[in-house]
């Protein structure tokens, strides 16, 4: 059989964009493989601008510790596409083997007999058709881009349809207001549905959020710091909502946004019809979350022994303007628990926001270095980063690779050993994994 790489060649050549936001082509194609969509378990809906991963790694873990199998469909990947499918088992649900993919891409290809058809919708069909096909209890779904037209938006009624944090992001596709998007997001909601509204940011996401959803006729709506609330309290995280209260540990996820995540994960779960698993399984799933390169430690690896001995090592993906902002937050905590000087190892792409992305690292980072991220025609040049940081008042410099740009580290005196992030790019994540020896599994 042909490998998913060539498939995924081919699957190229079948639409002239790489994002074109319908659900007409997927539907076609679903309907010619007896409707995949219609044969999955019960289905937990996520779609936001930031923080839709970390929830669903939130909630698998916690379905997971409850004996229950979850598959889980992400996107993007960081180093290989295999990661987007996670299939459930009880005990721990795994990546999808290279043989089922493959067989399932074949499937999807000749059934779809050269129609166009965009890769993202053809391979997510392809998930579907393996989700089906495969036992679980649950599936969590993160929507691609947006949600109202995204070719995961084809199930007719989820468990519940949650909606994370919402930003600015992905402007020419969503829109260039925070309203905009909102409406982008809640295009999941459904009729008697569940809706499950994280705590946002903005109160234009927040109306638009609530009043999409009651449109909709989704119910119940539950609403974050309204209808449930999480906060730390004596290094412990609090959860309320009407059925009671829970004394949890910590998420194990580093980074004060990540409580909200959870109590957003607890909420939907309970929506869902899976609250009942039991506070063991909610503890136990709270300290085994793993979520790769977002506000990753990399204490071992190649990468990590690059850095000035003593020296921190984190990883984040985050990209956006409220990303930044929430990366920035968690780097001043842990300057709170131990002075370090922050250097930032930083690579961007130029359809980002990138100066507003680096702007909240201003007075709190000591240094950047910019990099380049292999392979990515879109990359912004590490010069310009530099440019665009030295601009806004941070002191920057340039390396030609990450493992430069981490050994020059070691060239300086340091009055402490710092603390290094490197940031800007879920592409460049993948690659720093890549390197470092420590690819997610």
């Amino acid at each position: 059989m042909e490998s998913t790489d060539a498939l995924m060649a081919r699957f190229l050549a079948l639409h002239p964009r790489t994002i074109d936001l319908s659900l007409g082509r997927i539907e076609r194609l679903l309907a010619r493989l007896d409707h995949p969509e219609r044969r999955l378990p019960p289905v937990i809906h996520v779609a936001g601008t930031n923080g839709k991963g970390s929830t669903i790694a939130t909630m698998r873990a916690i379905l997971e510790a409850g004996g229950l199998a979850a598959h889980v469909y992400t996107s993007p990947h960081l180093v290989r596409f295999h990661e987007r499918i996670r299939l459930g088992r009880v005990g721990g649900g795994r990546f999808v083997a290279e043989d089922r993919l493959a067989e399932a891409f074949a499937r999807c290809e000749a059934v779809n007999a050269g129609d166009p058809i965009t890769v993202f919708e053809i391979t997510t069909a392809a998930a579907f058709l393996l989700f089906a096909e495969h036992p679980a209890d649950v599936l969590l779904l993160e929507v691609g881009l947006g949600g109202r037209v995204d070719a995961t938006n084809v199930i007719e009624r989820p468990a519940a349809a949650v909606v994370t944090p919402i930003g600015r992001d992905h402007a020419e596709y969503l829109g260039d207001t925070v309203a905009a998007v909102a409406g982008e997001k809640a295009g999941i909601f459904r009729r008697g549905c569940p809706a499950v509204i994280a705590p946002q940011d903005y109160p234009d996401a927040d109306r638009v959020l609530c009043e999409r959803a009651e449109a909709s006729g989704a119910n119940p709506i539950l609403v974050g710091n309204q209808d449930f609330s999480a906060h730390e309290e004596r290094g412990r995280l609090v959860y309320q909502d009407e059925d009671g209260l829970l004394d949890l540990p910590r998420p194990r996820l580093a980074g004060r946004h990540q409580i909200v995540n959870a109590g957003t994960a607890i909420a939907a779960l309970r929506a869902a019809g899976f609250g009942d698993i039991g506070p063991e399984a909610f503890e136990a799933g709270l300290a085994a979350i793993d979520w790769p390169g977002r506000l990753q430690r990399l204490a071992r690896g190649r990468l990590s022994q690059l850095v000035p001995a003593g020296s921190e090592l984190w990883l984040d993906g985050g990209h956006n303007v409220d990303g930044g902002r929430i990366l920035a937050a968690a780097m001043a905590d842990l300057q709170e628990r131990g002075d370090a000087p922050l250097v930032l190892v930083a690579g961007l792409l130029g359809t980002k926001d990138a100066e507003g992305f680096l702007r909240n690292f201003v007075g709190l980072a000591r240094a950047l270095v910019a990099v380049p991220i292999g392979g990515q025609m879109a990359a912004r040049p590490p010069e310009e980063v530099a440019a665009i940081a030295t601009g806004i008042g941070l002191r920057a410099e340039t390396a030609p690779s990450i493992e430069a740009a981490l050994a020059g580290l070691g060239d300086r005196k340091w009055e402490r050993p710092p603390r290094v992030l490197i940031c800007g790019s879920l592409y460049l994540a993948g690659a720093v994994l890549t390197a470092n020896g420590t690819p997610p599994a």
